[in-house]
């Protein structure tokens, strides 16, 4: 997996300009707790490389980015500090070349068609949109990605937690940076509880994950219409009979032979399972891969490895 994949995984990417090279690492800790183990740490500032350097060496599981590189020079600075990506708000084919020399994962700024063809030239799939409110924001995307189908992008500039689901939903949109996660005040304050609930309260919102049915080991046809029927007349529901299994209304589903799990399964929606899934193994959850289910290519459902109290617990795509 490549680097700009796992920044897609994250699906948010914080912005942060760091004036203090002490507050990087607890900064970068309180968005790690909050869900997001990643930062992209801006040279608008002195302090970035040193900021980069205390990350990169005191929490290596972070996915580090240098923000607005806008020289080779930089790009040896930050790289050596242990940046493991490149990050600018414009499209400088020097910097672009030369990190592409290097391997180096880069994300140029792009902001028009012309932008983009000089990308493409460059052998580049996924740019920057910046800034990308004031450029006219995702009807900007769509209208490009019509001639520009196999372009991708990481819009940034005027993103908040309200604009972001928007954004995510479209399939050009690999990830969205954003700074509101990181207000100047809170970090000037030290107030690194306050970044962890900004961006736990992200993350939450982005993933969306939400109960959606309740799966009983009935055991046999007859137990489970037995039990739907007595769960639509407790709650005024509607029976509805399947192949494998009989619903009341759409909360439970009575299985006619035992499913997984000692006592059934839970069923949780989310936004889009494939970030979910990433999100809850940086929490310590495994999945059993061979319980994937794919359709057209895409993913959209998988349980955990591991039973919640005779359970199983799986992950499907709202």
């Amino acid at each position: 997996m490549d680097f700009l994949e796992k920044l897609s995984l994250a699906g948010l990417v914080p912005v942060i300009a760091i004036n203090d090279a002490e507050d990087a690492v607890p900064l970068c800790k309180a968005l790690s707790d909050g869900g997001l183990p990643v930062a992209e740490i801006t040279f608008r500032t002195a302090a970035a490389e040193e900021a980069i350097r205390r990350v990169h060496e005191a929490l290596p599981n972070v996915l580090l980015c240098a923000g607005t590189v806008l020289t080779t020079e930089q790009v040896d600075r930050a790289v050596a500090a242990g940046a493991a990506a490149i990050v600018s708000p414009g499209l400088n084919p020097e910097v672009v070349k030369y990190c592409l020399s290097k391997n180096i994962p880069v994300c140029p700024g792009t902001a028009n068609p012309s932008d983009l063809e000089v990308a493409l030239s460059l052998g580049l799939h996924t740019v920057k949109f910046f800034p990308a409110e004031a450029l006219g924001g995702l009807k900007l995307i769509k209208a490009m990605s019509a001639p520009y189908g196999a372009m991708k992008f990481m819009p940034t500039g005027g993103i908040n937690e309200n604009n972001m689901l928007d954004y995510l939903a479209n399939p050009k949109v690999v990830c969205c940076g954003g700074s509101w996660m990181v207000p100047g005040d809170a970090v000037a304050a030290k107030d690194w509880d306050r970044i962890t609930e900004l961006t736990r309260s992200a993350v939450n919102k982005m993933l969306g994950l939400e109960l959606r049915h309740v799966g009983i080991n009935s055991g046999d046809p007859d137990t489970a219409m037995k039990d739907a029927e007595a769960i639509c007349k407790l709650l005024g529901w509607t029976v509805k009979d399947g192949n494998s299994s009989t619903f009341a209304g759409t909360g439970f589903e009575m299985m006619k032979k035992p499913g997984r799990g000692k006592n059934g399964h839970i069923a949780i929606g989310c936004n889009n399972i494939k970030r979910a899934k990433w999100h809850l193994e940086q929490r310590g959850f495994a999945f059993d891969e061979d319980s994937a289910v794919v359709k057209e290519g895409k993913l959209i459902a998988i349980y955990l490895k591991d039973e919640i109290g005779g359970f199983a617990f799986h992950l499907v795509q709202k």
